[in-house]
């Protein structure tokens, strides 16, 4: 298992090394299944880019993009969070259904939470965390997330594809 995943920020990098990343992105796969718990990868990457609020990240190992993820701010009620603006929303994360099973999603979500501290304070945003919901049929998922040191906060009723775990991880 690798023991590091670089997340590269979309929005930071140049127009080229974007074109580049977007390319390894459009041919990450999902798994069985995994479709009705997130979006497809490139267009989710493209609607993040267009949005102030969203940034979007390129989970990175061995130099290519094996998964995505976006941190949101104003938006942690879409998790079933009692408010939008004390935490970042974690959205569209996933990790290519080939390196599934190896660790990454852990890594990656812990790296998130990171980034998102960096962002708090670059931004001046004053949120204390990361939120995200994940649905309950999504073991794996679930299980990435408390590895991750997130802590289950409750249900959520609010998703598409049913009921939701809320899970957070202060900074």
């Amino acid at each position: 298992m690798p023991d590091h995943v670089w997340l590269l920020s979309l929005k930071n990098v140049d127009d080229d090394a974007r074109a580049v990343k977007l390319g390894e992105i459009a041919l990450l796969e999902l798994g069985d299944g995994q479709r009705k718990f997130v979006g497809e990868p490139l267009r989710m990457m493209l609607v993040a880019l267009e949005e102030e609020s969203r940034y979007p990240f390129a989970v990175d190992t061995n130099g290519a993009a094996v998964g995505v993820l976006t941190l949101q701010s104003g938006a942690a009620t879409l998790a079933g969070w009692p408010d939008d603006d004390s935490v970042w929303l974690l959205r569209g994360f996933l990790i290519d259904r080939r390196q599934q099973g190896k660790g990454l999603g852990t890594l990656a979500a812990d790296a998130a939470v990171r980034e998102a501290a960096k962002l708090t304070a670059d931004l001046g945003g004053g949120q204390a965390g990361v939120v995200l919901s994940v649905n309950e049929l999504s073991p794996g998922a679930l299980a990435a997330y408390r590895k991750a040191r997130f802590e289950d906060r409750g249900r959520y009723e609010g998703g598409d594809a049913g009921p939701q775990r809320i899970m957070y991880r202060a900074f």
